[in-house]
């Protein structure tokens, strides 16, 4: 059976044209394309940092928390156990974060943020609000508070009877 093409209700020109399974759902298939546009576009910011995507997000939780256990940072960010052991292995080899025992279990281990990465910080900063810029340009303030609230509402939506949904929902 050959897929079809369904007009979108927009008028946005990038809008216009929806697979034909994804005409009941086109939030849903607006939202994937744009989670994934805005993957490649913090990727190619982060890129002048030395990271990789995802990695900052580890970074941003160890520096606002501190050393903590490894199986910890897992859950917190939400990522397969051997994807984050991989984004650790490339932030302890560039000298960004430390690993060790953790003291009170030996069989645990800590990551803590090194004092190296704080000028990482700064551009993961940096390249989180150009991206902020870059994702938001030609909406007025107000415009950004209502996205801004809207995706909080989708976002309890599907943290709704979700298991490992993120502490923030």
């Amino acid at each position: 059976m050959k897929a079809e093409s369904v007009k979108a209700e927009s008028a946005d020109p990038a809008c216009t044209e929806l697979p034909g399974a994804a005409h009941k759902g086109p939030v849903s298939h607006a939202l994937s394309r744009v989670a994934r546009l805005h993957r490649i576009a913090a990727g190619k910011l982060l890129k002048g940092a030395g990271l990789y995507p995802g990695q900052e997000f580890l970074m941003m939780r160890l520096w606002d928390a501190g050393a903590v256990r490894q199986s910890e940072l897992i859950k917190a960010v939400d990522l397969d156990p051997s994807t984050v052991t991989k984004m650790l292995q490339r932030l302890e080899q560039t000298g960004h974060v430390r690993r060790c025992p953790d003291p009170g279990d030996r069989r645990a281990v800590l990551v803590e943020a090194t004092d190296d990465s704080c000028a990482l910080h700064s551009d993961v900063d940096r390249a989180w609000s150009d991206l902020e810029e870059h994702t938001l340009a030609g909406l007025d303030a107000a415009e950004r508070q209502e996205l801004a609230r809207l995706l909080a509402k989708v976002e309890a939506n599907l943290c709704q009877g979700t298991e490992g949904c993120p502490e923030s929902c």
